[in-house]
């Protein structure tokens, strides 16, 4: 009997296949990239990779996939710095529920974040108390040739574009929901904490 090898997906291989195929000489299929299902598992909103404000490694944003997601630019010579405090707090009270806060320092408005990444992120941290995630000082305004691409995407999809300090989006666990707060929305205001507890109830 004619033997005849063909092609086998390494997607349908378990790992005792995987041997078996390996020693017989007919393992033809190239491994597959893992980046397609991490992809569909992923936010479009969340699949780019920003630098982490305390060393300035690439952190990959789809780490946070499935939760609902808080954005804020945010700043250390501002009126409404001491809501880092409330933020923390809201993204304490909902952690265990699956939402996350991402906080983005900006210098765009009133120059109130001149320090570096390691100088804003000991404020954070000695001031307030950060803990939620923060990351490398960025350009947020609309329409600035290295505006934060994240940002840009947000302003994009919600219609809503910083104005000052601490602006926040709020987005669905699957990215297809971005609703905005301004500035002087205080994070523990019911308008916000409705809007949390409403995306975290859906799947």
């Amino acid at each position: 009997m004619k033997m005849i090898s063909r092609p086998i997906s390494i997607s349908s291989l378990t790992l005792a296949g995987l041997l078996a195929c390996a020693a017989a000489g007919n393992c033809l299929a190239a491994p597959a990239p893992a980046s397609p299902a991490v992809s569909a598992a992923c936010p479009a909103l969340l699949q780019r990779e920003m630098p982490r404000l305390q060393d300035e490694k690439p952190q990959a944003l789809c780490q946070y996939a499935g939760k609902v997601v808080m954005v804020v630019n945010t700043a250390s010579f501002c009126g409404f710095t001491p809501q880092y405090k409330a933020l923390e707090t809201l993204a304490a009270r909902y952690a265990d529920r699956g939402l996350v806060v991402l906080g983005f320092p900006s210098n765009d408005f009133g120059s109130q974040e001149p320090g570096s990444n390691k100088e804003i992120a000991e404020f954070c941290e000695n001031t307030f108390n950060v803990k939620f995630p923060m990351f490398a000082k960025s350009v947020v305004k609309s329409g600035k040739p290295d505006t934060n691409p994240l940002f840009a995407d947000l302003i994009k999809i919600s219609g809503s574009a910083p104005k000052w300090n601490f602006h926040k989006y709020l987005i669905s666990r699957d990215g297809q929901q971005v609703v905005s707060f301004w500035s002087t929305t205080d994070p523990l205001s019911k308008s916000v904490t409705d809007e949390v507890e409403r995306l975290l109830a859906k799947p």
